[in-house]
């Protein structure tokens, strides 16, 4: 029986969206479309919704979920970076609001086909879009041990980074790694058990760092939140849920140097590269699912929503002058 995708921080997301008559609002990551569905349902008089997926199998589902709503839906197969692309395509100008939800979904995980699970055996694929040219298959068997170690280290924080991708060094000697449960079962025998977790499985933040590397998933977030912003209307917010600290940590320094007009994050100390603030934080600290839905949803235990909301360009001299009089 097929597991049904349950939505994490729903209300909340929905909440701080922050619907208003006649907007226009996006749903970045539309998946099955959970969040989609309940802002359609709790704002009637809502403009248009346009749902993005780039997941082939995700936005058929969203199109049948989101059906009764056809009238003021648009869903498109479309990478979330290109939000600039895809508004421009549909003459709108900006949108009222923006929701992202970054994590995989139940159909993803339980699908063995799709490669993400470390508990069901399928191919070493791992790819959101399956036009990516660039399979976990590709990184686990063509990639040095260092850079297997990097990856592992970068994506995964994954604290046996070298011992795990020395065990798989070692085993590709006999042949290619081809499956899920093949490289779950060499990841956890290179961790020693006295210290394998006891929370999560020993492949999980193997498996994480590799969907990463293949869906350029942490570069793909730094982009969006920056096309993301520039797209919202004043007093538009920016919904963000994340799952992992890698995420989570990207989100926080971006909606930070955005409310403090830095234009990168990296260079937040230097005061040259200081411009007016684009946003401000509503959210001071990231907020958590709560007991209820964790005992509904464990799979929600460390997802974390921020929020931001767009203020309004700066009045120039001439109009402040104008103004003033």
């Amino acid at each position: 029986m097929k597991t049904t995708h349950v939505p994490v921080l729903l209300a909340e997301a929905v909440h701080y969206l922050n619907c208003q008559a006649n907007g226009i609002y996006l749903d970045a990551t539309v998946g099955s479309g959970g969040h989609a569905l309940k802002i359609l349902k709790d704002n009637p008089e809502l403009k248009l919704l346009i749902a993005l997926d780039w997941d082939e199998q995700a936005v058929k589902q969203a199109r049948k979920i989101l059906q009764p709503f056809s009238h003021k839906v648009v869903i498109l197969r479309e990478n979330f970076i290109n939000i600039k692309t895809v508004l421009e395509k549909l003459g709108i100008s900006e949108v009222n609001g923006i929701v992202l939800d970054l994590g995989v979904s139940s159909q993803q995980l339980e699908d063995p086909q799709r490669g993400f699970s470390f508990r069901l055996k399928g191919p070493l694929d791992m790819r959101m879009n399956r036009d990516l040219s660039t399979t976990a298959f590709e990184i686990v068997n063509d990639s040095s041990a260092s850079q297997l170690t990097h990856l592992l280290r970068t994506y995964g924080e994954e604290r046996w980074a070298l011992p795990i991708a020395r065990t798989i060094v070692a085993e590709r000697r006999r042949g290619p790694l081809a499956d899920t449960m093949q490289l779950s079962q060499l990841v956890t025998s290179a961790i020693p058990a006295a210290h394998c977790p006891r929370n999560i499985h020993p492949a999980t933040k193997t498996f994480q760092a590799l969907r990463i590397a293949v869906n350029k998933e942490l570069e793909n977030l730094k982009e969006v939140i920056n096309s993301g912003i520039e797209a919202l209307a004043p007093q538009g917010r920016f919904c963000i849920i994340s799952f992992h600290s890698l995420e989570d940590r990207i989100v926080k320094h971006h909606f930070r140097a955005a409310s403090r007009g830095y234009t990168h994050p990296e260079k937040a100390f230097l005061s040259h590269e200081v411009k007016e603030a684009t946003v401000k934080i509503i959210t001071k600290k990231p907020l958590y699912p709560q007991p209820e839905e964790l005992r509904n949803n464990p799979r929600a235990r460390s997802a974390k929503l921020r929020v931001v909301e767009k203020l309004s360009p700066p009045l120039t001299k001439v109009k402040r002058e104008q103004w003033q009089r």
